[in-house]
């Protein structure tokens, strides 16, 4: 492999000029701004390496897919996208958001870190070894959405259509960050699920007088003293059975604490807080963040909230709730409990809607790409890497590779500050080659490992 990572080293440049050229393509799903022109992109980026390539159309934005050998024992499956979040505002930015700007060894863009500079270090991975080898040790798969960034609302539709695309040893999914003060590589074996649901209480047909107050039910006390029976001051999930399939950590679970890097006192700096919730500080703290579940209010709207006095009982309030679900729990299955325990109560006034919904996953930690991940992390890098059995947040992995068994990890090329969703989005171009470098060396040892 020193010739490949000789390869990557000599033509970083390359590399880099590619990188930028995808960044000054906007590509913003939630606005339907440069979508086809992106699209477009990749396909050719992909076809150039020999890739054969399907633009595959769905209900919304299309995913590109694309196979490159066929005649290998094993295939490994890149999965990225091609969206970014909107760039506003704009006023925040200290470079244009879609004229990638290099500054002190970073490079400043929107998509840079999410995920176009992940992409392409699997791209470029590709080309390098295919420059030094001719060919890869194992076949290679790229699914590249472009829905991400709103959702993933599609991703399933591909995963129930095409099984046969989906077939794969092991997938390498989007993101990853180095740790704060860029320490150790995240490698990340699985995904907290989530559950995120709207609960809305109407009252009279219209806002009255606050004198009625005394004889008119408020929604928005209504909504309070629902959402009370939910959880308690001790940050524990009240809803009825809400913990029963709730599968506890394991020796191997909490062992892997030891390997999460969390630095409580940056972290706490970092978002202005003295304390974490119940001041609880070390493993108890990294096993809270990590294993257990969330019950969220996201916001809460009602009533009059502008400037000066309004006496007003207002007709209508509702709140954006969203739960983090662990291993063993079921987004749909989440929903049906959450409207028993409310109806239990007498909140049968108080409608529960759900908006999305994705389940938990794990990988199997023995699993040849994590072992390839690993290692690789540790040889590029020179540490250990810091390593999430799961992380506190949600992605379309469970639903996409939970139903099918395939083993997954996810690891990138950002860091702590890469502001990813925010302006001035960064990434340093050294963690980018080192990207391309990590890549190149997982393809290697997934063909080696069982």
């Amino acid at each position: 492999m020193e010739k490949v990572i000789k390869y990557i080293e000599e033509h970083q440049q390359e590399y880099i000029e590619l990188l930028k050229k995808f960044c000054s393509q906007p590509s913003v799903s939630a606005q339907n701004w440069g979508i086809q022109e992106m699209v477009q992109l990749v396909r050719d980026t992909l076809d150039g390496l020999g890739v054969n390539t399907e633009r595959l159309e769905t209900d919304g934005y299309p995913i590109i897919y694309g196979e490159l050998g066929n005649n290998k024992k094993k295939t490994l499956t890149f999965y990225n996208h091609y969206d970014v979040q909107p760039p506003e505002p704009l006023e925040k930015w200290k470079t244009e958001p879609f004229t990638p700007t290099i500054i002190d060894g970073r490079i400043y863009a929107r998509g840079v870190a999410d995920n176009k500079g992940s992409f392409l270090s699997r791209v470029c991975a590709v080309d390098a070894y295919k420059k030094i080898y001719g060919e890869l040790p194992v076949n290679i798969k790229f699914i590249t959405e472009g829905e991400e960034e709103v959702g993933s609302v599609h991703l399933d539709e591909f995963r129930i259509k095409y099984p046969e695309k989906l077939a794969t040893n092991g997938i390498v999914w989007e993101g990853g960050s180095k740790d704060i003060n860029r320490g150790p590589l995240q490698i990340t074996l699985g995904y907290k699920g989530l559950c995120y649901i709207e609960l809305r209480c109407q009252g009279a047909k219209k806002d009255l007088h606050s004198m009625n107050a005394a004889v008119v039910i408020n929604p928005a006390w209504r909504l309070i003293w629902a959402l009370s029976t939910m959880k308690n001051e001790k940050d524990f999930i009240t809803i009825d059975n809400f913990y029963d399939d709730v599968i506890r950590p394991t020796k191997e679970d909490m062992h892997y604490l030891d390997c999460f890097n969390y630095d409580e006192e940056r972290i706490k700096s970092s978002v202005g807080i003295n304390s974490f919730i119940n001041n609880l500080e070390g493993t108890e703290l990294k096993e809270k963040y990590l294993y257990q579940p969330t019950c969220n209010i996201a916001g809460f709207e009602t009533g009059y909230t502008g400037e000066g006095a309004k006496t007003v009982l207002p007709s209508y309030a509702f709140c954006k709730m969203d739960l983090r679900l662990v291993e063993g729990q079921d987004a749909e299955e989440t929903v049906d409990l959450i409207r028993k325990h409310l109806d239990k109560r007498g909140f049968t006034d108080i409608e529960v809607v759900m908006l999305s919904g994705k389940n938990p996953y794990r990988t199997d930690a023995s699993s040849a790409i994590v072992k390839a991940s690993l290692e690789s992390a540790e040889e590029i890098y020179g540490m250990k890497p810091s390593i999430y059995r799961n992380a506190a947040g949600t992605t379309a992995m469970g639903t996409f590779c939970g139903p099918t068994g395939i083993p997954a990890v996810s690891f990138g090329i950002d860091h702590a500050e890469s502001n990813i969703h925010a302006p001035n989005e960064n990434i340093y171009l050294e963690d980018y080659i080192n990207g391309i470098k990590m890549t190149a060396l997982v393809i290697n040892k997934f063909s080696i490992y069982e």
